[in-house]
């Protein structure tokens, strides 16, 4: 089971300013089976960057941690099935056409006669369940659309647990909350607001073991979205 989480300030920050929390996260959320970052570039474009790797021991995020954002998405992985342990697999995914960066953690359950759909269409290059979920947001992303409604749609059609992170050109990041055994939560880190999975612990434990200096403490409640524009 995966880890992850948005960001977004007012004014740019370093991304570095959140890789203390990041590393904490893997740490304790026992992940460490590959991660990934997706940024806002300073021309509103989406950036990314994704290794097999550890967070802790991938040498990019020393490139990474000068670059200056307002928007941002960490993915942590620890996959249900090892054996998706790939590139195609690692997150986050990026819309073709760079509408969005989408991240997720828990387990779909309706992801394989859908898989069978953008096979044919020669759509999948993985093994995920994750990767079904990006390809069927591409399908149904509509200009203008709200992320709430698409990302709790996008939990109707595929089913299970999952919690959904997003980022997009505007700079506006969501974290959509359907995992009861992962709880999602927001908060301030200095100046950045912060959406984040709960190391999978039911209570406050986020609080205790990651960032104890969060400030502005809240959980997204079950089947909503919390968005940071």
């Amino acid at each position: 089971m995966c880890e992850q989480f948005v960001a977004r300030s007012a004014a740019p920050f370093r991304i570095g300013d959140l890789w203390p929390f990041a590393e904490k996260l893997e740490r304790y959320g026992i992940a460490g089976f590959g991660w990934g970052a997706a940024w806002l570039a300073c021309d509103g474009s989406i950036e990314v960057h994704r290794d097999l790797g550890t967070f802790r021991d991938d040498p990019a995020r020393d490139a990474i941690r000068a670059v200056e954002t307002t928007s941002l998405l960490v993915h942590l992985r620890r996959p249900s099935k090892l054996s998706t342990l790939t590139m195609a697999d690692t997150q986050p995914f990026v819309d073709p056409e760079r509408r969005f960066a989408l991240g997720h953690n828990g387990d779909l359950r309706e992801h394989r006669r859908l898989r069978e759909r953008y096979r044919a269409q020669g759509r999948i290059h993985g093994r995920a369940d994750s990767e079904v979920a990006a390809r069927w947001l591409e399908d149904e992303w509509q200009s203008g659309e709200k992320p709430a409604h698409l990302l709790g749609a996008l939990h109707d059609a595929l089913g299970g647990e999952a919690n959904f992170a997003v980022l997009l050109p505007d700079g506006s990041v969501h974290h959509y909350a359907g995992n009861p055994e992962n709880p999602v939560f927001a908060f301030r880190l200095g100046a950045v607001d912060v959406l984040s999975t709960g190391i999978y612990s039911v209570d406050r434990s986020l609080f205790r073991f990651v960032c104890p200096e969060a400030r502005g403490r809240r959980v997204v409640h079950l089947n909503r979205t919390a968005s940071l524009a």
